[in-house]
């Protein structure tokens, strides 16, 4: 990229003067006055382009671009190897979101759904009152804006990208973030975030001991919420209208043949090069997570890069024994002798022996039947299939189903989704694994 080609970066005094200016106004005054300086673009340059980080180069970057703004924030001392990664990071549930002008990595931003590890700031946010409420949860974190691409051009386009990719993707409903104080105010004033507790954390250990503000958006309410904060604003100045009518081209969502809801992108190559080698993260994971992530990935290509762990340990947390396939798709239980009596599904996870599904009513006990699910786009499939797991969540009943003797066509729909969660090249575990399906959690249902 010429430097012709780059915006100009803005002056740096202006951000801090214009916030010491606003401090001291009414808070409805300073969030009309930071609406008002919304400026996002529907036809943004065509040499900007945003997806989902899944090769070495674009994480890298990505990395590094994350490393250099929080060392340059106090938010983390300097990395030697230049890079900032955690271990959520190496989680399928986690996704990187990337925006590029021409080759440059100049925006990046992290979600975690929650997983085996939980999110980073449930170490000092109290989240009963979000996990309450129906829905999946992700952690927004690692967001960082190169220099000289301050401002919307990048920053507004990033987060329609982390809007539309949570209520279409991700099957994610709240929205949950641990910022700076001196930034909340654009989280609640713009994006309408609320916080989690009126006071701030002193001391984040996530950040380098900086202080943070816990906030959260439910993405289910968000559209109408936007709707009456925006409402009468032009276009441009819109982020009901840019959030929820803009379609831009510079956006390449996943593409998916299955009703998945993540997109893993750590082969073992890409675990040992960023976890082993470019860093020391999993030289410095304690025992649980060690084995979570050896539960995670039980495949024989992951054992060589994955750390150490003592699986003679005893844990008073269930570890998982089989891999799991995330989606959203809708089904329907045919029980009783004719199969009449039929109740809609919501399965969220599949395996190769079962799944979890939510029922729309409460179902009698070991339940079973015919299950038609459809999986994807004109993949349906018909399972005898029998409820051995009850929990309940906030949303509606869940139920752990086992397959007993799985079909040709369900065992080549995991096979799919085996061979789309690991990469090229990557066999299977040597030894078979229990799988009858009587190990679902709540860790496995919107609510966890």
């Amino acid at each position: 990229m010429t430097p012709e080609a780059r915006p100009s970066p803005p002056s740096p005094r202006l951000p801090r003067l214009a916030r010491a200016a606003m401090a001291g106004l009414p808070r409805e005054t300073r969030f009309a006055l930071y609406r008002r300086m919304v400026d996002c673009d529907a036809a943004p340059d065509c040499r900007l382009t945003l997806g989902i980080a899944a090769t070495e180069q674009d994480l890298e970057a990505c990395f590094a671009l994350l490393h250099d703004a929080y060392v340059a924030s106090g938010f983390m001392q300097p990395d030697p190897s230049g890079l900032r990664v955690t271990p959520y990071h190496a989680l399928p549930t986690t996704t990187t979101l990337f925006a590029r002008f021409d080759d440059q990595i100049v925006g990046t931003l992290s979600i975690i759904r929650e997983g085996v590890f939980g999110f980073p700031l449930q170490s000092v946010f109290d989240l009963r009152a979000v996990r309450a409420r129906p829905g999946r949860i992700a952690e927004i974190s690692a967001l960082a804006i190169h220099p000289q691409f301050r401002g919307g051009m990048v920053l507004f386009p990033l987060m329609k990208f982390m809007y539309e990719y949570c209520t279409k993707y991700f099957d994610t409903r709240h929205l949950v973030i641990a910022v700076n104080p001196k930034h909340i105010d654009m989280y609640e004033s713009l994006l309408l975030f609320q916080r989690l507790q009126a006071q701030a954390v002193e001391n984040y250990d996530f950040v380098n001991g900086a202080p943070a503000i816990g906030a959260t958006l439910d993405l289910a309410s968000a559209p109408q919420a936007f709707r009456l904060a925006y409402e009468g604003r032009r276009p441009q100045r819109n982020l009901h209208h840019y959030f929820t009518q803009v379609s831009l081209p510079n956006i390449h969502f996943p593409e998916r043949p299955y009703y998945t809801t993540n997109d893993p992108v750590m082969s073992p190559a890409l675990l040992d090069h960023f976890f082993n080698r470019r860093t020391q993260v999993f030289n410095q994971l304690g025992g649980r997570r060690r084995r979570l992530l050896h539960a995670i990935y039980p495949e024989d290509g992951y054992r060589a890069v994955l750390p150490v762990a003592d699986h003679t340990e005893v844990s008073v947390f269930p570890l998982r024994r089989h891999r799991r396939y995330s989606l959203k798709c809708p089904a329907e239980l045919h029980a009783g002798r004719d199969g009449s009596a039929a109740t809609s599904l919501e399965v969220v996870d599949v395996s190769l022996h079962g799944f979890l599904a939510r029922a729309a009513t409460t179902l009698p006990p070991r339940a079973q039947g015919a299950v038609r699910i459809n999986m994807g786009e004109g993949k349906a499939v018909t399972e005898q299939a029998a409820a051995v797991r009850h929990i309940d969540a906030v949303d509606g009943p869940y139920y752990g189903f086992h397959i007993e003797s799985p079909g040709r066509t369900w065992r080549s729909y995991i096979g799919d989704l085996e061979a789309l969660d690991a990469p090229a090249g990557v066999a299977r575990p040597a030894q078979a694994v229990d799988d009858s399906a009587d190990d679902w959690s709540l860790h496995d249902c919107a609510t966890a």
